[in-house]
């Protein structure tokens, strides 16, 4: 198991984007473990066919476009913003009051529908909101991961980035020390 970048746990958008990483490793590479990940990520667990795994890596692609535009401070893709706001679409959310407070609820509960629009609602939240400011590629040579910069001094997604980054600093040091002991 991954660890998670920080902000996944208070952005499902994020984290979608983080499914696929270095390599082929994706999590979303069949409806079942689509199927799982989303009971991971506490969205809807709803059986997931091959149509619905397609509508959910075009929006995480999409999703990627738009946090990519974030960090690199230019717009997204047209096509990136049109498929996050079809998807939002997807369901409405209605006001519901569950007392004693408001809560927005799915008007299609239970469907593909409601999860493929929780995630586009909650990227246009990212996208549209102070944590679209905080969005930040990883650093580590070959990681394709994003997260919430929430310190001035982070620059990788997770403690294992940054340990490969500093060992693969240190072994260049240690063969440029060599290399200049042979001169």
């Amino acid at each position: 198991m991954v660890t998670a970048a920080p902000g996944e746990e208070r952005s499902p958008a994020l984290a979608l984007v983080n499914s696929r990483r270095v390599g082929e490793v994706d999590d979303l590479a069949a409806p079942e473990e689509a199927a799982a990940w989303l009971r991971r990520h506490e969205l809807p667990a709803v059986a997931v066919g091959a149509d619905d795994l397609r509508r959910l890596t075009d929006l995480r692609a999409a999703v990627r476009e738009l946090l990519a535009a974030l960090a690199e401070d230019r717009p997204p893709a047209a096509t990136a913003v049109e498929t996050v706001n079809a998807a939002a679409r997807a369901d409405a959310a209605a006001p519901q009051l569950v007392w004693p407070r408001k809560e927005w609820r799915s008007t299609r509960p239970g469907t593909v529908d409601e999860v493929v629009a929780t995630l586009a609602r909650d990227a246009i939240d990212v996208a549209g909101g102070d944590l679209g400011r905080l969005v930040r590629p990883c650093e580590a040579h070959g990681c394709v991961r994003f997260f919430f910069r929430e310190h001035a001094r982070r620059r990788w997604c997770s403690t294992t980035c940054g340990d490969r980054v500093r060992a693969a600093r240190h072994q260049r040091l240690v063969v440029e020390q060599r290399e200049a002991g042979r001169e």
